[in-house]
């Protein structure tokens, strides 16, 4: 595998992503309009791995990071191109490194439009559109279905009591992640009859605050578990990752004013990643595009 790329006046080689100035990624997805500042790079480069390209001076022209969950599979993000070399395949050269560096994983991404042809390219094949719905949160939360269950914090410490809940709706265990996303977390769970059916995290994030990851069964669970968050947040920055285009959640989403800004395609090569089940856990709202 090549570990540099020739562009038409310069070289660029790869580096570990720890070894780069974070405020460098940050510059560098600020360039792309991306709203990654230098404690979220921090947390995705303990969450995962990554490499960075970077010039003979150290200048930041690219990056690309996976997040291992067990030996089997990985999702892939953050593959960021300065637009002076996105059309000199410094995004291909990118993805083989990441490629190469995870093995035979299972792999999935969430693509932006301007990157699809790329990841078809390379094996992936699209399954779902993930709807980026953010804006600053209604001043009056709309109203909600009645409550069926009983909604309740869960501290930090306590993360193995929604484990095997977010594996059966995730794919695979994500513990790790979870543990980390909960380090500076509000968590909220629903539980019936005892048992918890969902849970929801909310966090700083870019501009203001994610909630994700969402976790739940129903429409009207995933609403619960997103205003609860969502009443402290009034008149500020708020944002959801769902891949939810219709139905009463993205209309709940959509009356608080979180407007779709965006849309990128979840990816997927080897197994397919996502498989809903009827009345099984579903993930309503994303730990971040990079993440799934």
């Amino acid at each position: 595998m090549r570990k540099s790329v020739r562009l038409k006046s310069f070289e660029l080689v790869a580096r570990d992503i720890v070894e780069v100035d974070v405020n460098l990624l940050s510059s560098l997805s600020i360039a792309v309009g991306w709203p990654h500042r230098p404690k979220d790079w921090d947390l995705l480069r303990r969450a995962g791995h990554g490499i960075v390209a970077v010039d003979g001076i150290g200048r930041v022209f690219g990056s690309a990071m996976w997040f291992p969950h067990g030996d089997d599979f990985a999702t892939i993000g953050l593959v960021i191109t300065t637009p002076r070399t996105q059309a000199q395949g410094t995004g291909r050269w990118l993805m083989e490194q990441v490629l190469e560096r995870c093995g035979n994983r299972n792999l999935s991404l969430n693509s932006t439009h301007a990157a699809d042809n790329l990841y078809v390219s390379l094996g992936f094949a699209k399954e779902a559109t993930v709807y980026q719905r953010q804006g600053e949160v209604a001043p009056t939360i709309p109203a909600v279905p009645a409550l069926d269950g009983e909604l309740s914090a869960l501290s930090s410490d306590k993360l193995e009591e929604i484990t095997a809940l977010d594996t059966r709706a995730f794919g695979t265990n994500r513990e790790k992640l979870l543990a980390l996303l909960s380090e500076n977390a509000a968590i909220c769970t629903l539980r019936r009859g005892g048992e918890i059916v969902g849970y929801s995290m909310c966090r700083e994030f870019g501009r203001g605050h994610v909630i994700g990851p969402i976790v739940a069964r129903n429409d009207h669970d995933a609403i619960h578990l997103t205003a609860v968050h969502l009443k402290g947040l009034t008149g500020r920055f708020a944002r959801v990752d769902t891949r939810e285009e219709d139905g009463i959640f993205a209309e709940f989403l959509q009356q608080s004013r979180l407007t779709v800004s965006e849309t990128v395609t979840t990816m997927s090569k080897g197994r397919p990643f996502l498989n809903r089940g009827d009345n099984e856990p579903w993930v309503y709202g994303l730990a971040g595009h990079a993440l799934g």
